[in-house]
Formats: structure tokens, sequence, C-alpha cells
């Protein structure tokens, strides 16, 4: 259960994929919970019954005063989420990712928050780290969003010791799950499947065996509710599975059970794509207890299942 002080929470982006598990946990364990989202990339159904829900962006100082009223704690999910978009999408990203990040610091300090909790991303390494990627480790993005993340976590940092509430920033590695939006952009699982599904090639960018680390949606949800409970302040936390699966073998997984004999297309790797990416999770262990549990094989049928249903298939 969480702790007396959190009583009620504000999680952005909650109409979307990552948020809307989160409010769902929140719900679950006896939190009130708003939400705001401009249902750009968020559905309505998404988002749980019990949650009040605010349409709109987090650019607006009004409604994000209306939205914060009686809240302890906030979850700022929302965001443009695309790292080999951001380039030709860099005015929106910008806007979004870090002017929308600093209204809403500026107002859940006036509101007068205990915590907020932050979802930044592996983004904010780059290429240069070396594996598994530690907090500390270089950061070098390379590619828009990724400064933006980053700005964001300085941000956070800065208005959290001005406006006197905690904080944590936690670094999201590559999710899965169910309710992702399908984009051409993000989410490599759900693009293969949804591919597959229409009997197409899935496109792999570079060899396949680049390395990413995968972690399941409910993992990601759990780790931003110790966030919420555990005594944790001003801590940058990597969230992932701690473990690298090549890109190759995840589409061979899928082809082998939806199109077998199917053969993937490749393209150039994007420079804005890093290499090989994978957490070191020892600070989210010691810190917020967390162990991720999903896997892929478990997760595979529910995957499909949900994309087929998505797709009317």
């Amino acid at each position: 259960m969480p702790q007396a002080d959190y009583s009620k929470a504000l999680v952005t982006g909650g109409a979307g994929f990552i948020g809307s598990h989160i409010a769902e946990r929140l719900i679950k364990e006896g939190v009130d919970v708003s939400i705001i989202d401009d249902l750009s990339m968020g559905s309505h159904n998404n988002i749980p019954a019990k949650a009040v829900f605010h349409e709109g962006s987090i650019l607006d100082t009004s409604l994000m005063k209306k939205a914060l009223d009686g809240v302890d704690v906030v979850f700022h999910n929302a965001a443009r989420v695309s790292i080999r978009n951001s380039f030709d999408d860099i005015f929106y990203d910008t806007q979004t990712n870090v002017l929308g990040t600093v209204n809403l610091l500026k107002a859940a300090g006036k509101a007068k928050i205990k915590k907020f909790i932050y979802a930044s991303s592996m983004a904010v390494y780059g290429s240069n780290a070396e594996l598994p990627i530690k907090e500390d480790s270089v950061i070098a993005p390379i590619s828009p969003y990724g400064v933006g993340k980053f700005a964001g976590e300085e941000y956070v940092r800065q208005m959290s010791e001005y406006y006197g509430f905690e904080n944590v920033t936690l670094r999201y590695f590559n999710t899965y799950g169910i309710r992702q939006t399908f984009t051409p952009y993000v989410g490599v699982i759900t693009i293969f499947i949804r591919k597959l599904l229409q009997k197409e090639r899935p496109i792999i960018f570079g060899t396949g065996n680049q390395i990413r680390d995968f972690i399941f949606v409910e993992d990601i949800t759990d780790g931003n509710f110790k966030a919420m409970n555990e005594p944790v302040n001003n801590r940058v936390i990597n969230l992932g599975s701690g473990k690298g699966t090549p890109v190759m073998d995840i589409a061979n997984i899928l082809i082998d059970r939806l199109q077998p004999g199917i053969q993937p297309e490749y393209q150039a790797m994007p420079l804005c794509e890093p290499k090989d990416s994978v957490a070191d999770i020892s600070t989210a262990r010691q810190l917020l207890k967390f162990e991720p549990t999903a896997t892929l094989e478990d997760k595979i049928e529910e995957l499909i299942d949900w994309n087929r249903h998505a797709l009317n298939f």
C-alpha cells in the first residue's frame, strides 16, 4: 500500500501507454488519480474509470493549476516520444518535452506537492557509454529527444530544490506491452507485430545485431510505484531488465510465431540510434527494491492478441 502521505496523484500522459498503466496501478493501490493528456497519442479507452480526466496540454497553465489541486505526488510521463523523428519535429519536441516540463514543475511547486517522479530515457546516454550503462555513465545524447529529456532532468533537480519537493528521475529503457501506440518511430516489438499481422516484412535497421534492453510496461509501472513509496530523493535511476537482446532475435521470435519464412527488410541504421543499450539496474535494486519479472516469451501471446484486436483482425 502507498504511504499515507500520498493520497492523490497526478499522472501526465495518463491516457497513453505507460501513463495509463501507472494510473491503473495507483488506483488499484488506493490512490486518487487525476490525469492530464491532450490525446495526441493517448486514447480515452486507456483512462481508468475512477480517474479524473483533464483533457489538454501540459503547456496550459490554468489547466495545470486545476489538475494539481490537492495533489501530493506527480508522475510526469507526458512527452513527444520519438528519437528518430525528433530532428524533423524538433520545435514541437522541445516545446512539449522541455517547456511543458518546466511549466508543470512551476505549477507543481506552487501547488506544494511532496514528490515529483520524472520519466526520462536511456536516450540521454547516446552511444558512448560502456555496457551495462550506469547512471553515472557519459551523458552524450545523439538526438534532440535525448537532449530534451536530459534538460528535463536538470530542471527537475533545480526546481525541486527551489520549491522544496522531493524528486526521482527514472530513465526508462526499451519499454513494451499492451496499449503501446503504434508509430513508425518507437516500440520495435509493437512495430514488428503489426507488420507481421498484416503480412508485411519487418524492417530491421542496421544488421539487427544491435542490443537493446527490453522491459515490460508492468515492470516500469512497479518501478514508478516504488519510487513513490521508498524513501528516495534527488536520485536518477535506470529502469530496465538488465539484460540485452539483439533486435534480430526479437524479429526471429515473432516471425516464427506469426509469418514463418518471411524475410526482414534491412535499412541503414539512423545516425540518432545508439548501437547497443543495456541498463545496469543495481541502483534500482538497492534503492527501490526493484526486480523485473516479465520476459517476452511469457508475454508474447498477450502482445499479439492485443495488437490483433487493435487491428480488428
